[in-house]
């Protein structure tokens, strides 16, 4: 009697898909950070950002690469001090987006698991951020929501009202 070892079955072509990488952002990829953020500036779902603000803060940013080196997606996370001195004590995600053939891949829960790890590793006990889309990706991950008054008071002066985002926020 001759016995055959079960192989696994074969994964779909789809799963098989090349392995991506979260890194911080680099201050040369100011403009592939605008240029990957500006279907989302003309649809309404994020502020217009001038390519010298990326460049300036490109080290609040974490950007989702390709193997062929492409920006994929990208997130930025700013820390607040507490009574504006001392330690951070709270941190803003902005300007959260993926590109559009990489939505519903996991990649923005990438993203966001990377950016609460960097949270975390700054010792930041709340994490707020504004959507004006869906939001279930932030409240799948713990995100609550609330209101401007919990959050840093010069991020919560610099929302827009007109946009009606929602805000959330995220504590340890």
């Amino acid at each position: 009697m001759t016995t055959a070892t079960p192989r696994p079955a074969a994964l779909p072509h789809a799963l098989l898909a090349p392995s991506f990488s979260v890194r911080p952002a680099r201050p040369d990829e100011a403009a592939a950070l605008a240029a990957l953020s500006e279907p989302f500036v003309r649809s309404g779902a994020l502020r217009e950002r001038p390519v010298s603000l990326y460049a300036a803060h490109a080290a609040d940013f974490l950007v989702l690469e390709a193997p062929d080196g492409a920006l994929e997606g990208c997130v930025g996370m700013r820390a607040y001090p507490e009574g504006g001195e001392g330690a951070a004590t709270a941190g803003v995600v902005y300007n959260f987006c993926v590109a559009a053939q990489r939505q519903g891949s996991g990649a923005g829960a990438g993203l966001l698991r990377a950016v609460l790890a960097k949270a975390h590793a700054r010792s930041l006990t709340a994490l707020f951020t504004a959507t004006t889309g869906g939001a279930d990706l932030f409240l799948r991950y713990g995100f609550t929501h609330t209101t401007g008054r919990q959050a840093p008071a010069p991020w919560a002066q610099s929302l827009d009202p007109q946009r009606d985002a929602r805000i959330l926020v995220r504590t340890w």
